[in-house]
């Protein structure tokens, strides 16, 4: 969301047009002890929902409906509606970032989790959808106390495409299938498994190609984004996707940006053709804040107000997170731009969410639902504070280890050095989009309760570190310690939303000061960083005198009991890298607006992600180190080789073999081999491969399974040189061996995309990597 917004909508506060909202325990709409609406049908909770919409349309005016259109929806007092903020968030924990959510009284606070792309190092899909239930409680139990919404903007399932991104923080990460996948996982723990009914409604964002805030004097406001069909098919718009189709969540948020000239918030063919139609979206597409005003004001793209409030919404948009359709879309009707089905088609979409969230009940939480029981003693409680510091430890990731120098001893390392600008954080530690945190455990008090004694020094003011006026005290510290913890990296005075990094090294002189404290320490030295994004940290990589490198991202409330646990061997690291880590090199002539994922060697284009970038790395996605060591091993009955074969769905039949295309009729393809997914019978179209997984080590600890295809290389359409397929998490105690089946997707995981944004499946053989493995898959078309 932008700055800007909360000024417009702090303005339309003064003018009386946005109103807030809290509701208690009292009804919603539709109060029993109200005679005017209790026997209206839209009250009646034993008739469909439809039929309840359509009742409650029927008796609305175009001047009532057109301020249903807007996220701080106004009243209609004559049929006992409350008005409503529909703005919540929760991307890692109930968050006072919307106007729908306010913290005080018996909710000073909720769970921080650690930030997204933290949490998705884990690669650990029951954790992502526990959090999700344990924020779902959370915020019902702040709606029953009147202090929060039902419907929450969260999660933000971009793709990391550009390593400055300044909003990388709150996602997954750079990898399609896991950022999907944690989308789906949290969408189903935010929105609850009672059927149709919604615990809270869940919003996966910003849709779509939108990975730039504020670059070299281009803003996400301004940005045309130019997007091919094979990069919109093969990467933005596969979580999305995910999202809709797998977590069937409630709402999908268009973003600021253009796409190949066309704001996503007013093109059909995103919205109503894509979402709506396509992937059968049950829910309703909201607008990111002020999105329909900025493609008027900003970007120009329609004459006059009228007619961008009849182009967003005829092109699918629901709900307007601003004023914009709220002021302009009853005189669109008047012209003649709009009809007035056009508002009820998107109150349909909108009205059905509030009803399954059970807003039109007998009472605000839902008569039958036991969601009506939850409140301030469910928020923070001691059980969601324990999951944080689970998330926060599963989260965090061991990139080097000399010598090994980890973990540290109680006995031997005594005294600790504690150095860094994030040392002591606490807000530094929950990223952006957070609430207020039940509470906070620095680094520094982590570490505390595992040393006898402590020095701490801080080295620099701040992250910028714009001088050395606080070395010596560091270094000092540093010669008299048993060993030496810096915490260092960034903050959301480098990476922000509206603020996107300028290079991948250290700010400022901090570089300067870990290689000097490090050169003066009696002990081991460890470097511990927090940042949303890459770090080139080379420097320190190859610096035989830092023993050991912990990447914490932004580990919430519990991050320095986390970082303690896993430095001093409580905790057994096993988080992997969610995205590369590129040296700074990378940047040089990288525009962020090229949005190209595969490389161009004639151009010098690198190529964006590990799919399609093969040059020097810092650490390759899916690194990290453990305190024990695990072998993986396929069963030798298990043939290295495994031979699928692909039927047409009936419509269509295949060619002769001996042609240049094995393809179905009517397909003149030039791609090689391959069947267009939409002609494979595809629902029962998987592999299945079991691997064994040893800890051949003394300490327990949990091993991420990472499966990644090399298709086989033909044609013209340049797939992916390597993508990842599966991922599993699996806990392996010492000395023994867990077995873990592996399931395949074929038309899913196996497709690539031509550069039509065509999906296809080609022929031939796939090679599945797992760690230092391979296995074969040989697609095949079957013959008739």
């Amino acid at each position: 969301m932008a700055a800007a917004s909360i000024s417009l909508i702090c303005l339309f506060l003064v003018l009386g047009v946005f109103q807030q909202s809290c509701q208690g325990s009292d009804s919603f709409a539709c109060n029993p002890k109200d005679a005017r609406t209790k026997d209206l049908p839209f009250c009646r909770v034993t008739l469909p929902i439809q039929d309840r919409v359509r009742d409650l349309l029927a008796r609305l005016t175009l001047q009532e409906k057109v301020k249903l259109l807007v996220n701080a929806a106004l009243p209609v007092p004559r049929l006992g509606i409350k008005g409503y903020e529909w703005w919540s968030e929760a991307l890692h924990g109930v968050s006072n970032v919307g106007p729908g959510t306010k913290f005080g009284g018996d909710f000073p606070g909720a769970t921080s989790f650690p930030q997204v792309i933290t949490t998705a190092a884990s690669f650990n899909a029951s954790l992502w959808e526990a959090i999700g239930r344990v924020v779902s409680d959370e915020a019902r139990a702040m709606y029953n106390g009147g202090v929060a919404g039902l419907t929450f903007w969260s999660p933000n399932v971009n793709i990391l495409r550009d390593p400055r991104w300044g909003r990388g923080q709150e996602t997954p990460g750079e990898d399609p299938l896991v950022v999907g996948r944690y989308a789906a996982s949290y969408v189903r723990g935010l929105q609850g498994n009672d059927g149709n009914r919604l615990k809270v409604a869940a919003c996966c964002k910003h849709f779509t190609a939108y990975d730039l805030d504020n670059w070299n004097g281009v803003d996400r406001f301004h940005f045309n984004a130019r997007v091919s069909k094979q990069d919109m098919e093969e990467t933005f718009d596969v979580p999305f996707k995910m999202c809709v189709k797998e977590g069937k969540v409630a709402s999908v948020m268009c973003s600021y940006n253009q796409v190949n000239g066309v704001p996503t918030c007013a093109d059909p063919n995103l919205l109503k053709k894509t979402v709506r139609a396509q992937w059968r979206l049950d829910g309703y597409i909201v607008s990111d804040c002020d999105s329909v005003g900025v493609f008027y004001d900003s970007q120009h793209y329609t004459s006059t107000p009228e007619e961008a409030a009849a182009d967003a919404i005829k092109a699918g948009l629901d709900l307007d997170c601003g004023p914009f359709l709220g002021v302009h879309s009853e005189e669109a009707v008047k012209k003649g731009l709009l009809k007035e089905v056009d508002i009820n088609n998107a109150l349909v979409n909108t009205v059905t969410v509030q009803m399954r969230l059970g807003m039109f009940d007998d009472n605000a939480a839902g008569s039958s639902s036991s969601y009506a029981r939850l409140g301030p003693k469910d928020v923070c409680s001691p059980a969601h504070q324990d999951l944080a510091l689970e998330a926060a430890t599963q989260g965090i990731v061991l990139l080097k280890n000399h010598g090994p120098s980890l973990p540290l001893s109680t006995r031997r390392h005594r005294t600790l050095a504690v150095i860094g600008p994030n040392s002591d954080a606490t807000l530094t530690m929950i990223g952006n989009y957070a609430g207020v945190a039940c509470g906070y455990t620095t680094p520094l008090q982590g570490l505390g309760k595992y040393a006898s004694s402590t020095l701490h020094q801080p080295g620099c003011a701040d992250v910028a570190c714009a001088n050395d006026t606080l070395f010596g005290a560091a270094i000092d510290a540093a010669r008299q310690a048993d060993a030496t913890v810096l915490v260092m990296g960034l903050d959301q005075s480098i990476e922000a939303e509206f603020r996107d990094r300028v290079g991948l090294l250290l700010p400022g002189r901090q570089q300067d000061l870990v290689s000097k404290v490090a050169a003066a320490s009696k002990g081991p030295t460890v470097l511990v960083l927090m940042s949303g994004g890459p770090i080139d940290v080379s420097f320190a990589n190859n610096d035989p005198r830092i023993g050991g490198i912990l990447w914490a991202g932004y580990p919430g409330q519990a991050g320095g009991t986390a970082i303690a646990r896993v430095l001093f061997g409580t905790t057994n690291p096993g988080g992997k890298l969610p995205m590369t880590w590129y040296p700074q090199e990378y940047l040089r002539n990288l525009a962020m607006t090229a949005m190209e994922m595969r490389s161009s060697p004639s151009k010098g284009y690198p190529g964006r992600t590990y799919r399609f970038y093969k040059g020097p790395v810092v650490y390759p996605f899916g690194h990290g180190l453990s305190y024990t060591k695990f072998v993986q091993t396929i069963p030798n009955n298990v043939p290295t080789v495994t031979v699928v074969s692909i039927a047409l769905d009936g419509r269509h039949h295949t060619t002769s073999l001996n042609k240049t295309t094995t393809t179905t009729i009517n397909d003149s393809s030039s791609y090689g081999k391959a069947i267009r997914v939409t002609h494979a019978k595809c629902s029962k179209l998987s592999v299945g491969l079991d691997v064994d997984v040893r800890n051949v080590g003394n300490r327990d600890g949990s091993h991420t399974l990472l499966v990644l295809s090399s298709p086989p290389r033909q044609g013209g359409w340049a797939p992916p040189h390597k993508q990842l397929v599966a991922f599993e998490k699996v806990y392996v105690p010492a000395n023994t061996q867990r077995r873990v089946r592996i399931n395949i997707h074929v038309c899913k995981h196996l497709s690539v995309v031509d550069g039509s944004g065509i999906r296809r499946i080609p022929m031939g053989r796939h090679k599945l990597h797992i760690g230092d493995l391979m296995h074969s898959v040989s697609l095949q078309p079957a013959t008739l």
